[in-house]
């Protein structure tokens, strides 16, 4: 998750997918911060400047003062001296424990002796059946026995609960991060990127699923991959971190972004563009220029990063420097296909149906996969007369479609658009 203010910014599923269900949690004004609240697994990113997407090339170096400060300063975090007692202890085995009540919830629903393609649906269909367990939503990020506690969460609380159980009855489950498109929401003066976290299982034989408590905003041409354990918590303790700092708790906002970084992956961007976010807040502003071009070093896409880096420097009056990361996230920006996708709807809507034509096929050309892209398209062509083009782009929506159900709603689509078009 990434999540932003309006000074600074921070940031907090494969062919056989078994889409049980799904959930996780972008825009930003000033201030981003990057969070996985799994919502989506959301990231939460305070952003500036309404720069919301990745960037990626070489950046200007930081100035003489941020570059004397080193990774481990940044990390052992002066200005946030707290007594000990102030923050409370951080266990990494408790955000994967099972409490009795969990046991006693596995002993009852999944049987032990069956394969795990059946044990894989018996701990899902308990999960989300009301009747036995269910599932709500809220922004909270918890460990899985708090998330089984009191049946609420993000999807990063979901999937941990899930992992949790699963390894419990013996399926081999691991997290997975999801590519999803740029969302953000806003927060107060915050605003918050949201990243996503579900769980792959890999059954042998059986193939390889996809547990996903988002299920509207999964889709299977997402890019996704597996990550560690560690990486996983990289993301939990984040998250915590970012729940602290909107809650004024600097010192132990602080102790979970270190723990997500020193004790979990060192090359997590989002939680060092979150330690900077945390930084100029404090007033600390070398500090958090040095711990965004961290980011940077691990990640030179991080859009949280860069859009702060803007705003830190458009407040310290060096415009060269503000303008060089503006243009970088322009540049950048308009090289996501979503942003296209999105820059063609409003062309469409509009009317300017050769603008959207032209953002939709430098869309495509980067991602083949996504059918809302062909559709539109072929919306598009249709308008401009040319029913052939729209005939084909349109059949070809419902070609890449993930399912019957989408396929059958792009066929009624286009044999009702291009019956009326005849008129």
């Amino acid at each position: 998750m990434a999540v932003g203010d309006s000074s600074t910014a921070i940031g907090k599923a494969p062919s056989g997918a078994f889409l049980f269900t799904g959930v996780e949690n972008s825009r930003p004004l000033a201030d981003t911060v990057g969070v996985t609240l799994n919502m989506h697994n959301a990231d939460i990113a305070f952003a500036a400047l309404l720069c919301m997407f990745m960037l990626g090339c070489a950046t200007v170096p930081p100035s003489l003062d941020a570059e004397a400060i080193t990774e481990e300063m940044l990390l052992a975090g002066a200005p946030f001296a707290a007594e000990p007692g102030d923050i409370p202890p951080i266990h990494d085995s408790a955000v994967l424990a099972l409490d009795p009540r969990m046991q006693v919830f596995l002993d009852r629903y999944v049987n032990p002796r069956d394969g795990d393609y059946i044990k894989l649906q018996q701990l899902v269909y308990a999960m989300l059946n009301e009747g036995t367990f269910g599932l709500d939503y809220d922004d909270r990020t918890r460990t899985a026995a708090e998330t089984y506690r009191v049946g609420r969460g993000n999807c990063l609380s979901f999937t941990n609960m899930f992992v949790a159980m699963a390894r419990e009855v013996g399926l081999d489950v691991h997290y997975q991060e999801v590519d999803i498109p740029p969302d953000w929401t806003q927060q107060g003066d915050t605003f918050v990127l949201n990243r996503h976290v579900n769980a792959h299982v890999d059954l042998g034989l059986a193939g390889e699923h996809v547990v996903d408590f988002n299920l509207d905003d999964f889709k299977a041409s997402y890019e996704r991959r597996i990550v560690s354990d560690r990486r996983a918590m990289a993301h939990y303790y984040n998250n915590i971190g970012v729940e602290r700092m909107q809650a004024g708790e600097s010192a132990a906002a602080f102790a979970y972004f270190r723990k997500a970084l020193a004790d979990n992956d060192s090359r997590f961007a989002p939680a060092w563009a979150n330690l900077g976010t945390l930084y100029r807040r404090e007033g600390y502003l070398a500090y958090a220029e040095a711990s965004y071009h961290q980011a940077l070093k691990v990640n030179p896409k991080d859009s949280v990063a860069m859009s702060n880096l803007a705003g830190l420097y458009d407040a310290r009056g060096d415009a060269e420097q503000a303008a060089y990361y503006r243009d970088r996230v322009t540049y950048h920006r308009r090289r996501n296909p979503y942003y296209r996708y999105q820059l063609a709807r409003e062309a469409f809507l509009a009317q300017e149906y050769h603008d959207a034509i032209s953002h939709l096929k430098y869309a495509i050309r980067k991602r083949e996969t996504e059918d809302a892209f062909f559709f539109l398209l072929g919306l598009s062509y249709l308008q401009t007369g040319d029913r052939q083009a729209a005939r084909r782009w349109l059949e070809k929506a419902e070609a890449v479609a993930a399912d019957d159900r989408l396929k059958r709603n792009y066929q009624s689509k286009l044999d009702m658009l291009l019956s009326s078009s005849k008129r």
